[in-house]
């Protein structure tokens, strides 16, 4: 069974030469937090709460998306020395600056929504300009692979034309899915490191069946790094948290994330359909809100209670078990994209949205779409989903 899911194009032992981005990651994110947890402390930068949304018991820290964000740099720039003096230098540079700058960008935006509340209008130009980085560094899906399959052909232009929309489509709806997921203590982090685990073994398996130099070498950095980054800011998350990732964490995430499969976007398309469906449950929380208010006729962006995460919270499930329900979800997500890695695109292509039906379905079924009691409360003080944890 291990020699069907794994090729011969290359061994395993390339994967262990980056072991120390996973380290380095992990050890200077669990330091910064901890200082971020104490600058915060002591300039009284906290999340205070407010009786709805946000429904910890006292103030708790904000901040801890800048220790994630320093884990994910020292990480990505372990990588980069890792890999110099390759042949593969160059593009892989270019790509790593360009997802470091985006991802920097990503979390200065959260951190000054975090510290003064910006408007979503505000929020949405600084993750467009994230999404530019990734453009000038030249990663975008390569549109004439995923059309090959059904003989068409397109030019330079055309590509170009169709990629653009493609990258700030993932990268907002990445920022902001994980932004929204972003409600209980440990949640966001913790289902963020089950994505990019699987992740990275599509990255692996990949890598040993059709190996690029330039394309799994940047993958396999940003994945170890951002798990190491939110490993290291996990313990002082989990409950009851010490110290809250903020809007400046969830867009970094979401951020990373959406590179992550903008990359996989640029090999044979099975693979960015894999990485779209281990994305999914931070989709399907979105759908089921997003649905959940335009059926029940309330404003889209106006935060509730109906996320899924909250109505498990509403039914008397306890808070840790109920994050242990979302990882479990977030892990059988993973397993699905990791099979559909593993069959023919076309099959990928039907198995994708089957995949999302039925949990729209199961969701419907378990009543999530409709608004009573507490779950149809709307905030009138907040026109966004701003639930930090």
């Amino acid at each position: 069974m291990l020699d069907d899911f794994l090729g011969t194009k290359r061994s395993l032992d390339w994967c262990v030469q980056f072991w120390p981005v996973l380290v380095l990651s992990f050890v200077f994110a669990l330091i910064a937090t901890w200082l971020c947890k104490a600058i915060a402390i002591r300039f009284n930068i906290v999340d205070k709460p407010d009786g709805f949304v946000k429904t910890h018991k006292k103030p708790v820290a904000y901040l801890g998306g800048v220790g994630v964000l320093a884990g994910f740099v020292v990480g990505v720039l372990c990588g980069i020395y890792l890999i110099r003096g390759q042949h593969v230098l160059p593009d892989a540079m270019r790509w790593l600056f360009g997802i470091l700058a985006g991802a920097a960008i990503a979390c200065f935006v959260g951190l000054i929504d975090d510290l003064f509340d910006i408007s979503p209008t505000k929020k949405i130009l600084g993750q467009t300009v994230a999404a530019f980085t990734l453009l000038f560094a030249g990663i975008w899906p390569d549109i004439s692979e995923i059309v090959k399959p059904i003989g068409w052909q397109v030019s330079d232009t055309v590509e170009i034309a169709i990629a653009i929309p493609i990258v700030f489509l993932f990268v907002l709806g990445a920022t902001n899915s994980l932004n929204l997921l972003d409600g209980l203590d440990g949640l966001c982090g913790g289902v963020t490191v089950i994505i990019t685990v699987g992740m990275l073994i599509l990255v692996i398996r990949r890598s040993t069946f059709a190996f690029s130099d330039r394309g799994d070498t940047v993958r396999i950095i940003v994945c170890l790094a951002l798990v190491g980054g939110v490993c290291g800011f996990l313990p002082f998350n989990r409950h009851p948290a010490k110290i809250f990732m903020g809007d400046a964490g969830s867009m970094l995430l979401g951020f990373v994330v959406a590179a992550l499969m903008i990359l996989f976007a640029r090999i044979v398309p099975r693979w960015w359909v894999a990485s779209i469906v281990v994305f999914g449950l931070p989709i399907l929380d979105t759908g089921t809100a997003l649905l959940r208010r335009f059926i029940n006729k309330r404003p889209l962006f106006v935060s509730d209670r109906g996320h899924i995460y909250d109505q498990l919270i509403d039914r008397g499930i306890p808070l840790n078990r109920t994050v242990g329900i979302c990882y479990a979800l977030a892990g059988l997500y993973a397993i699905a994209g990791i099979l559909i890695s593993m069959i023919k695109t076309r099959y990928g292509f039907i198995a994708c949205p089957l995949i999302f039906l039925v949990s729209f379905l199961v969701v419907w079924r378990m009543g999530f779409l409709k608004m009573e009691g507490l779950r149809g409360a709307v905030h009138k003080k907040d026109d966004t989903d701003k639930t930090p944890s």
